[in-house]
C-alpha cells in the first residue's frame, strides 16, 4: 500500500454551551482563540491556522475527524482505497465550500460504521504568526506528528481494524487487552479503539478522549492547577501509561469528551518497532474512583 494517512489533522465537536469552551480551551488546556462567531469557536495549538472546532449544538461530542493526507495523488489513492471496503465517498473538490470551510486545499469524506465523519484532506492552511499559549504551554504537534491522538469506543473490532489498518494504512503500534492502537507517523499512537463492553448501547460509542502532549512536565502541572482554578472535572489523576509511557491525566471538555493532556510519549521507528501486548495501561496512578 503506498497512500497512508499521515496525521490527525483537527478534530470537530459539538457542544451544547459553546460559551464555556472560551474560557476552557484557552485556559485550562493552553489553546489559542482564533475565530469566533456566536455558534462556532477555532482553537489552536501549532502552526496550523486551527485544530479545534466547537460548534453549538448537537451532537455533543466529537462527531468529525479530519485526517491528512501528503497530497491530490494520495487523496485519490485513498478514495479508491476506502471505496473497495464499501464506504461511500463524497470528493468535495478542489475549491469546494468544504474546503474552504475546513481551510484546506481539498477534502474527501465518509461515514465510519459507527456514523463518525471521517475526512480526508492535504493542504491544512498555516497561520501567518506564530501560535502563543494564553498559559505559557508549547505543544508536541506539527506537520509530521499532528495534534495528537484519537481513542475512539466501537461496536465492531474488526471494522475498523479493517477500515484503519486495511483502507488507511495505519500500522499496529500493540494490544493492551481488548485495545488496539494504531501510529501512521512516529508518533506512538494516532489512533486508538476498543469495543463498547455491550454494542447495544450505542450511547457509549464515539470518541472517549483526544489526547493533547506538552513539552514539558510543568506544562502538564500548570494545566492540572488551572483545571481546579476553573472547576473542570477531572476524570483520571495524573498517571503514567505503559505502551506510550506518557505521563498525564483526564479532564472533561464542556463536550463531555475528555481530555487526556500529558508529556513524554515515545515515538516509534517502523524500522526496528515489534508490536507487543501489556497487561494494564498504566504503571501508576490514572486513578478513576470518585470522579
Amino acid at each position: 500500500m503506498s497512500a497512508t494517512v499521515r496525521s490527525l489533522g483537527y478534530v470537530i465537536l459539538g457542544c451544547t454551551d459553546i460559551d464555556q469552551w472560551r474560557t476552557f480551551a484557552p485556559h485550562v488546556l493552553g489553546m489559542e482563540l482564533v475565530e469566533h462567531t456566536e455558534t462556532s469557536l477555532r482553537f489552536r495549538m501549532d502552526e496550523f491556522s486551527y485544530r479545534f472546532q466547537v460548534e453549538q449544538g448537537a451532537p455533543e461530542g466529537v462527531h468529525t475527524i479530519g485526517w491528512h493526507v501528503k497530497g491530490a495523488d494520495e487523496l485519490q489513492e485513498l478514495i479508491a482505497q476506502v471505496e473497495k471496503y464499501g464506504y461511500p465517498v463524497t470528493h468535495h473538490g478542489v475549491g469546494s465550500e468544504l474546503a474552504k470551510a475546513r481551510n484546506v486545499v481539498d477534502v474527501a469524506s465518509f461515514t465510519d460504521p459507527d456514523g463518525l465523519t471521517l475526512e480526508l484532506v492535504y493542504g491544512l492552511g498555516q497561520a501567518l504568526t506564530p501560535f502563543v499559549s494564553p498559559v505559557g504551554t508549547t505543544f508536541v504537534a506539527n506537520r509530521e506528528l499532528g495534534l495528537g491522538h484519537v481513542f475512539q469506543l466501537v461496536s465492531d473490532v474488526e471494522k475498523y481494524n479493517e477500515l484503519y489498518r486495511d483502507a488507511l494504512g495505519f500500522k499496529l503500534s500493540d494490544l493492551i487487552g481488548p485495545a488496539t492502537f494504531y501510529h501512521c507517523n512516529p508518533r506512538h499512537h494516532s489512533f486508538a479503539f476498543v469495543p463498547t463492553p455491550n454494542d447495544d448501547r450505542r450511547r457509549d460509542q464515539g470518541v472517549g478522549h483526544i489526547m493533547l502532549e506538552t513539552t514539558d512536565i510543568d506544562g502538564v502541572g500548570r494545566a492540572i492547577d488551572n483545571m481546579y482554578a476553573h472547576g473542570a472535572k477531572e476524570k483520571a489523576s495524573l498517571g503514567k501509561h505503559t505502551n506510550d509511557k506518557m505521563i498525564s491525566f483526564y479532564v472533561e471538555t464542556p463536550s463531555r469528551t475528555q481530555i487526556e493532556y500529558g508529556t513524554g510519549g515515545i515515538f516509534i521507528d517502523d524500522e526496528v518497532w515489534v508490536p507487543t501486548t501489556y497487561p494494564s495501561a498504566h504503571y501508576w496512578g490514572h486513578d478513576r474512583e470518585g470522579r
